[in-house]
Formats: C-alpha cells, sequence, structure tokens
C-alpha cells in the first residue's frame, strides 16, 4: 500500500470536507488585498515540505485551530488579521469609531501624538462630521477626508466607497505628503476652507 493511500485513508469524509474549506479560505485570504491596501503578501507552497499525519478523531486539528500542523498555524494566523481588519473596518463606520481607528492609526504608524490627532478631529469634523458616505453635491468631494477627486483614493484601495479605513488611511497620506502633519492641513484649511 503506498504512504498516500495509507494517508488518504486515515481521514474521513468529514476531514476531506473541513480541509477542502481551510484550503479554499487560505486561498483567498492569500489573493485577495488587505483591508488596510497597503500590502499584499504572496504565500508560498515551500513551507510544506512534508507530510503531516493528523489524528482524525481530533475535531480541533480539521478546523485550524491545531498550531501543531503548519497549515493550522497559517490559518491561524490569516483568519486573525482577516477578524482584525474586519472588526476594524466596522468600527469605523460610526463618526465615534472613525475617530478612535484614526486616532490608532495616527499614533501607531505616523508616530504623532495628541496635538496633532485634535487638529485631525477638527479638520475632519468640519470636512465630513466623519461620516464615511459623505458627499459634497457641489464639488464632487467625498468621504471623511472628502477627497476630491473622490477616486485619488484609488492608490490606497479602489474600496473607497464602502470602506472607512481606506478613506483615513488615504486622507492621513495625503495631509502627511502635502502638509507634512494634521496641524498644518487644519491651519491650511482654516485660511481658505479647503486643504
Amino acid at each position: 500500500m503506498s504512504s498516500i493511500t495509507t494517508i488518504t485513508g486515515m481521514f474521513t469524509k468529514k476531514a476531506v470536507i473541513a480541509w477542502a474549506l481551510i484550503a479554499g479560505l487560505l486561498l483567498a485570504v492569500a489573493l485577495l488585498p488587505k483591508a488596510s491596501a497597503t500590502e499584499n503578501s504572496v504565500v508560498g507552497l515551500e513551507a510544506s515540505k512534508s507530510v503531516v499525519a493528523i489524528d482524525p478523531a481530533s475535531e480541533s486539528s480539521f478546523l485550524g485551530e491545531s498550531f501543531t500542523t503548519i497549515a493550522g498555524a497559517i490559518f491561524s494566523k490569516d483568519l486573525a488579521l482577516v477578524s482584525l481588519a474586519s472588526i476594524e473596518v466596522e468600527l469605523a463606520r460610526t463618526p465615534y469609531g472613525a475617530k478612535k481607528v484614526a486616532k490608532d492609526i495616527l499614533y501607531n504608524e505616523y508616530g504623532f501624538k495628541h496635538v496633532q490627532y485634535a487638529c485631525l478631529e477638527k479638520l475632519w469634523t468640519e470636512e465630513s462630521n466623519w461620516r464615511y458616505k459623505a458627499h459634497n453635491k457641489r464639488s464632487g468631494a467625498h468621504g471623511i477626508a472628502q477627497a476630491l477627486p473622490a477616486n485619488k483614493m484609488d492608490v490606497v484601495s479602489t474600496d473607497w466607497r464602502t470602506n472607512p479605513v481606506t478613506q483615513i488611511r488615504w486622507g492621513l497620506r495625503y495631509i502627511s505628503i502635502r502638509y507634512e502633519t494634521p496641524c498644518k492641513a487644519l491651519a491650511k484649511h482654516k485660511r481658505s476652507n479647503w486643504y
């Protein structure tokens, strides 16, 4: 009996279906861009050079909960990242949540402190009241940061119409490139009513 037949004989129909589902989710996670849209990751098959025998009696191993297998560890890590990104997007759909997400990004990724966040809060409150669906019918500006034209946000991700985190990341990127800090952007806004 070949080793492949031995290994496949160990799996029940339920296990094969579970692993097919896991493989499909891993493929989807590997191919879809992250919610932050700042990077794409490529999952290589080189990590899985050996066959790992799994005890079919253990249900948790079929659901990717076991860190003793390569597939289980990869699946759990990617699932956690997707879950965190989804939570961040859902949180940012409210003005309160958008402020929290922007503050976290501003502090952790841009290294700014409270003074800069206070300026950002004033600026985007005046621009959109932190609403990701905000749209200026006169100018066509859209989103939390009021991008004009709105499709400028494609540089971060194409989901800017529905993803408030994309809008926040684009707005912070724009401010950083054009004005260096949120306080300088706010000063410009006070002088000319746009930034």
